[in-house]
């Protein structure tokens, strides 16, 4: 068999550009030289997004509050005297303490309250998982079009129909709650 010899590449001298023009270099300093890139200057000093995002959101607020005010000026709470709460009418806390206080069980409550909250928790693992599928969020949703579309033909179009549905959701309702 022949061999065969591979050609080998070499420059023999480079070029640079200076002012739009071409220069060549001699063939003894491009053999030594090295392609290298400028170096860049250091960043400056980086803040943490959430620094970031707080100093954003904190200016987005100045201008809206600048746009609201008719002078322009900003007022803020400290100026004004106003702080933001988040409390809860007493009625309502008053209410759901009663109700507490009824629960005869309150261990059982607790435990389906956690129960509900971990299946809750993981049945939006499972559905975020799904809809990384591909096609099977495209035919979910289409089942769930044709199926509303059944649903309501079935039972909304006609009067007789919609009293069917009206009177079976009751006496489901008064099965689930009793007879009181």
């Amino acid at each position: 068999m022949a061999s065969t010899t591979s050609p080998s590449l070499s420059l023999s001298s480079s070029s640079t550009l200076v002012d739009g023009k071409t220069t060549r270099q001699s063939a003894a300093v491009a053999s030594s030289q090295c392609v290298t890139l400028p170096t860049l200057t250091p960043p400056p000093a980086v803040q943490s997004r959430a620094a970031r995002t707080t100093a954003y959101c904190r200016k987005i607020a100045r201008n809206v509050a600048a746009m609201a005010t008719s002078t322009g000026e900003v007022a803020t709470a400290e100026a004004t005297g106003e702080t933001a709460t988040t409390e809860l009418p007493s009625e309502l806390v008053q209410k759901i303490q009663e109700v507490w206080d009824k629960v005869d069980d309150k261990y059982a409550v607790s435990s389906l309250g956690v129960a509900a909250f971990i299946l809750l928790w993981s049945s939006t693992g499972v559905i975020s998982a799904i809809d990384r599928l591909p096609l099977i969020p495209g035919v979910l949703e289409l089942v769930g079009i044709g199926y509303t579309g059944w649903f309501a033909y079935k039972n909304l179009i006609f009067k007789p129909d919609r009293e069917a549905l009206i009177v079976k959701i009751k006496e489901l309702y008064q099965d689930i709650l009793g007879s009181s």
